[in-house]
């Protein structure tokens, strides 16, 4: 089965589907990339025998054996440096870091060779390995466990920075993302893992929408890497943003009565930049939305965007809805996070401008 997506770019799926949570649909997607390629291998801290720390990689180890998915030592810096030696050899290593908070030991290692080894080889060498790392907030981590580094990324030439929203497009992702010759910084938000939510962290849950369906083919489709969805259709403000707060904001317009198109980008950068484009031209309005903190978040670069190619349809001035600019706070997280009480009046101040 084919479904178009954009006129370019394409979606391809087969297979039967099942309802998968995220964390499931993420070890589909490795397992189905293990079964075949043998060039894939899985490691990271805690990741074999364990099945890591939120049991994304449980089972692979029992299935591929020792060599393929393996435990590494608490160094994110050996972790991230092992795998870019793996890629150049020919192997399509999959690297967990525990928590994305970890990988500033490894920064290095991810920005001065991974990012650049094609470039600076000439061509001769590529990195074709993914990088794996839960990120946000909703466990009460504290501030060495929940954050966004999501901006960090998008600023390093020769990175792709990913992060799903829903458990369809987290396996199609992941498979795109092993298959790509060059490294992804591969964001998982750990509010989602274990299901959909309505945007509140004391409310039940809510059906997967119809885009964001939670039935996933079992064996093997692809999401593209540049391609960003309509999660939501609507005519009077855009709203774009990725992760989790993509279900946060499609609370807030529910909840506040606002024809709000969605734009969950997916692929953070490179990013669907006509997608994004189309859209506010449409409505003319937009909110921008992260959980990162405000001060130089990826927020910042979408509305100078908006602004350069949008700026004669724009009817109000684009709005940015983020975490505050402290660091993390431990026990206010759930007031830290923009929460769809925030998203909501920003979405009203706008339509009303």
């Amino acid at each position: 089965m084919l479904t178009q997506t954009k006129d370019s770019k394409v979606e391809s799926s087969a297979g039967a589907t099942k309802p998968m949570t995220m964390i499931q649909a993420l070890r589909s997607a490795m397992d189905v990339m293990m079964e075949r390629d043998d060039n894939v291998v899985v490691f990271g801290q805690d990741v074999g025998y364990f099945g890591g720390v939120f049991r994304v990689t449980e089972g692979l180890q029992a299935k591929y054996g020792k060599s393929r998915c393996f435990d590494a030592p608490i160094n994110e810096g050996g972790i991230v440096g092992a795998a870019i030696g793996m890629a150049a050899y020919g192997l399509r290593p999959v690297a967990e870091i525990q928590f994305a908070d970890y990988f500033y030991p490894a920064s290095d290692q991810i920005v001065s060779e991974a990012a650049r080894l094609r470039f600076r080889s000439a061509g001769d060498f590529t990195c074709p390995m993914v990088v794996r790392m839960p990120c946000g907030g909703g466990i009460y981590g504290g501030q060495t466990h929940s954050q966004s580094p999501e901006a960090l990324f998008t600023h390093v030439c020769g990175l792709r920075t990913v992060m799903p929203s829903n458990p369809y497009d987290a396996k199609g992702l992941l498979i795109s993302a092993i298959e790509n010759d060059d490294p992804v910084i591969f964001l998982e938000p750990k509010r989602l893992y274990n299901g959909p939510f309505d945007g509140h962290h004391d409310r039940p849950v809510v059906p997967w929408s119809k885009h964001a369906s939670g039935n996933v083919p079992e064996g093997y489709y692809t999401v593209p890497l540049d391609s960003a969805s309509v999660f939501r259709p609507g005519n009077q403000v855009t709203v774009i943003t990725y992760g989790t707060m993509v279900w946060v904001s499609e609370c807030a317009a529910r909840e506040a009565g606002i024809d709000a198109e969605i734009i969950d980008l997916r692929s953070i950068w490179p990013m669907d930049l006509d997608t994004v484009v189309n859209s506010v031209k449409k409505t003319g309005r937009c909110v921008v939305v992260h959980e990162a903190t405000r001060t130089s978040g990826f927020g910042a670069e979408l509305a100078a965007l908006v602004q350069e190619h949008c700026f004669y349809h724009l009817e109000a001035p684009v709005e940015r809805v983020a975490g505050w600019d402290t660091p993390y706070p431990h026990a206010q997280e759930w007031h830290y996070f923009p929460g769809p009480d925030r998203v909501a009046a920003a979405l009203k101040r706008t339509v009303e401008a």
